[in-house]
């Protein structure tokens, strides 16, 4: 399928609002069988009054074939589907099963919502939107001149996009793997010309941590199941705002060292609520409430935490 791209930079645009359509969207991606998306978007439908289903498409429960992506992207819009949101291992596997892609979505080269409207299906990326709006909520007087950030990954791609197309004067990708964090600076810069962009390997950004403005991480380290800090926590200090992407725990390692050492900090679930009020509106057309899909994603993390003590218990 030959990809398009939409016209010009431009802010997403959802559909028309249409408060008597049933609305039928759903999660694609591996291993998401207890993602707390679904309720997330249903809880906001509700209190919006919009018929709304979320439905889960776990690869792994059709046998984890990634390579099955863009098929059954093509298929959902078969069966009525008014959209996709995607997470690993599809968000580039999707792609071929897409007509347009917004300018965002081709520049990151990762999708993570689609929407699907007058026979086309289009490929965006709220991951971007979710950060930033989540950084202005959460931290919004924190300064953006010198950032560094460890990651180059997807994730990494979407933030480190969202810094420079919020100003960030000097962005520093460090990654484990060199080559990706040259890769990811390569790519952005040409986009952002008034800002500096440098790649460098995550062991050697030590003194740039002691002179930043902010420190981000976007690496699963500190994620369940890939405990520690991805960088020394001996090298924060309480000038730096520290925020992390993940979001399960929503108290990593490093967000728990950063406020012991006296830093602003910004856990992850400010991201996916912002990234999911986004989609929601594409999907819709209706604006979604973050601080409302905030409280309501606290409260899906509290149950799930005390349903695991009572799993313990049992």
């Amino acid at each position: 399928m030959m990809l398009q791209a939409l016209a010009g930079p431009q802010p997403l645009q959802p559909r028309t609002p249409d408060v008597h359509h049933r609305f039928v969207v759903g999660l694609l991606g591996s291993g998401i069988a207890g993602s707390l998306t679904p309720g997330l978007h249903e809880a906001e439908a509700d209190r919006l009054g919009v018929a709304y289903t979320y439905r889960i498409i776990d690869l792994d429960a059709l046998g984890g074939q990634p390579g099955r992506s863009a098929e059954l992207v093509r298929s959902a819009a078969e069966l009525g589907y008014d959209g996709l949101n995607v997470t690993h291992p599809s968000k580039q596997l999707v792609q071929d099963g897409l007509d347009e892609l917004s300018p965002d979505a081709r520049i990151l080269g990762a999708v993570n919502t689609i929407t699907f409207h007058g026979g086309r299906a289009v490929g965006h990326n709220t991951d971007h939107t979710g950060f930033i709006g989540g950084f202005r909520a959460g931290l919004h007087s924190a300064p953006i001149n010198s950032v560094v950030q460890v990651g180059a990954g997807g994730a990494g791609a979407a933030v480190a996009y969202a810094l420079l197309n919020a100003g960030a004067g000097h962005l520093v990708i460090a990654d484990i793997e060199a080559d990706r964090a040259e890769s990811l600076a390569a790519r952005l810069a040409p986009h952002f010309p008034n800002s500096e962009v440098v790649a460098a390997r995550t062991d050697a950004i030590a003194g740039t941590i002691r002179t930043a403005d902010g420190l981000v991480n976007t690496t699963p380290i500190g994620m369940t199941g890939h405990p520690g800090t991805p960088v020394d926590p001996h090298l924060l200090h309480p000038g730096l705002w520290v925020a992390d992407v993940i979001y399960r725990p929503l108290e990593t390692a490093l967000v728990t060292a950063a406020r012991e050492k006296g830093c602003a900090v910004l856990d992850g679930g400010r991201m996916v609520v912002g990234q999911a009020a986004a989609a929601f509106e594409l999907f819709t057309g209706i604006p979604a409430d973050p601080d409302h899909m905030l409280a309501a994603f606290h409260r899906a993390v509290s149950a799930s935490h005390s349903d695991q003590k009572d799993g313990s218990r049992r």
